[in-house]
């Protein structure tokens, strides 16, 4: 075990929430969640000023509504979340080469093993550096942890929540882990804490006085050696900068019960369509599928397939997933499908192809071309025009309008969709509502958090905020019903399931936080 504090946890500070606040002006200070807004939603991330009201990670979304029904209600926005945790996964990187990435907000870094950190007071220097330049790159906060060792780290980035850096000096590690609660330590979980609890064990220290062979009595033998050894603070793993990505999958939860089994399975073959762009977009193969069914009842079904050799091609996974599906009884209505590819290699088998090939053919054959749809049915099977699919505008997706520019949606609902006109640049804009089908109103990608400075490449206020403020343009119709996502109610979306030194303090930042305090337990 090393005998400096160099291995550094990074954990950004309610990291989609406090990405939110950036980027919504109108909503720094305030309680944010983020997560699926049906009604079998779960919260995915809460800001602190939402937690206050008692609303946490992986609540049900109707659970937080009515612990905090004024808090602004968002939908994802993964694309702007990997964007930033690229940034600062840039800045982990210049610290060491090896940076052992756990989720788009939290990493270990070996900082000797990058010439970084030596002793306690150049990784103090280092942690503090680092939080000053991922406020500065992404206008968000982020806490530290440094010790000898990745279980240590982790647990003194937790105490340095939100916003500070906690650094454990070496030797005060069973000091430090004796009062605290046996479910600090990793992989115990609530039924692993509750065993211990019943055996008269709740804190670390006791679970040293225990000994050994007690802890392999209760918990088994490869628990029980690994329970001890943390508990005295023994954590010889090392930062592995490329952790084997072991399956790619996708899954979505419907709000409400599927019982047509034609709906079913076109669900699967749309899920097994998007499990193999991701399949693809990552370089990879594999030979297992897999597919997952939670019924009307919560129960969970998975099945799963294991091919000739790995593969990426979509009709062979979803002639896979369809096989699958056919031993699953749906009967009594199902709320969540999944499908994965497990398995995975960094090439594919070309000969697992031609089933694929001739199913396709087949139905190409079997179908007839949209040609002769259009002279069968020219204006469709009722002789007019093929009504329109009202547009979805999901809470807190990036927006712009021809006339007033940048801004994200509040809500939308009864026809209209409201927009609050604001770049994370400006002031707390202006609200407007508008019918859903605005032709002058679409769809945009999100904006930096920090504001571009002269010269370097990327949109500057200029370019996203034309009547931002809203200021000399007329209202929309203030008798139109306004469905807003600050404790109303909104469509539901789904999702998947996979450095430079600053020179200048941005205008953007969350507002969730605390003190920058630098301090060592």
């Amino acid at each position: 075990m090393r005998t400096a504090p160099t291995i550094l946890h990074l954990d950004m500070d309610a990291f989609f929430a406090s990405a939110e606040q950036a980027s919504k002006p109108s909503l720094r200070g305030k309680a944010v969640v983020v997560g699926g807004l049906g009604p079998r939603g779960v919260v995915s991330t809460a800001s602190y000023e939402a937690r206050v009201f008692g609303v946490n990670s992986a609540m049900p979304m109707a659970q937080a509504r009515r612990r905090a029904p004024n808090a602004a209600y968002l939908v994802p926005r993964f694309a702007l979340y990997k964007e930033v945790s690229e940034q600062v996964m840039g800045l982990l990187r210049a610290l060491s080469p090896l940076v052992e990435p756990l989720s788009l907000d939290e990493a270990f870094v070996d900082l000797e093993a990058g010439g970084t950190a030596w002793d306690e007071r150049s990784a103090r220097l280092a942690g503090v550096k680092l939080r000053a330049d991922i406020r500065a790159v992404t206008g968000l906060t982020g806490s530290v942890g440094l010790a000898a060792s990745k279980m240590l780290a982790k647990i003194a980035s937790e105490q340095a929540k939100p916003d500070g850096l906690v650094l454990i000096d070496p030797g005060t590690e069973r000091e430090l882990l004796g009062p605290m609660s046996v479910r600090t330590l990793p992989g115990v979980g609530p039924a692993t804490g509750d065993h211990l609890r019943r055996a008269g064990i709740t804190t670390v220290e006791e679970i040293a006085e225990a000994g050994e062979d007690e802890l392999v009595r209760l918990l088994g033998k490869a628990h029980g050696h690994a329970l001890f050894a943390m508990a005295l603070a023994r954590d010889d793993r090392p930062v592995v900068s490329d952790r084997e990505t072991k399956s790619v999958s996708v899954e979505d939860t419907y709000d409400v019960d599927i019982h047509d089994r034609v709906r079913v399975g076109l669900e699967v073959a749309r899920l097994a369509d998007r499990c193999v762009r991701r399949l693809r977009g990552a370089g990879l193969s594999g030979r297992t599928i897999v597919l997952k069914v939670r019924r009307y009842d919560f129960s969970t079904l998975t099945r799963s397939e294991t091919l000739r050799g790995p593969t990426d091609d979509p009709g062979v996974v979803q002639e896979a997933a369809a096989r699958l599906l056919e031993g699953v009884d749906t009967t009594g209505g199902v709320r969540l499908l999944g499908v994965g590819v497990s398995g995975l290699a960094d090439y594919t088998q070309e000969d697992l192809f031609a089933q694929a090939q001739a199913h396709a053919e087949a139905v190409a054959a079997a179908e007839p071309s949209a040609q002769e749809h259009a002279e069968a049915e020219p204006d469709g099977p009722a002789g007019g025009k093929e009504p329109a699919v009202e547009r979805r505008w999901s809470a807190g997706h990036d927006v712009r309008h021809a006339e007033f520019g940048h801004g994200w949606v509040q809500g939308s609902g009864l026809g209209r969709v409201t927009v609050r006109f604001e770049t994370p640049y400006s002031e707390p804009g202006r609200v407007r509502t508008f019918r859903t089908d605005d032709p002058r109103l679409e769809p945009a990608d999100p904006l930096p958090l920090v504001e571009p400075r002269p010269g370097e490449p990327g949109r500057t206020p200029a370019d996203v905020e034309p009547g931002a403020s809203g200021a000399g343009a007329p209202e929309a119709d203030p008798t139109a019903p306004v469905a807003s996502s600050l404790g109303g109610q909104v469509p539901s979306g789904s999702g998947d399931q996979v450095s430079s030194d600053p020179a200048s303090r941005p205008k953007s930042r969350s507002g969730g936080g605390g003190g920058a305090a630098t301090s060592s337990p």
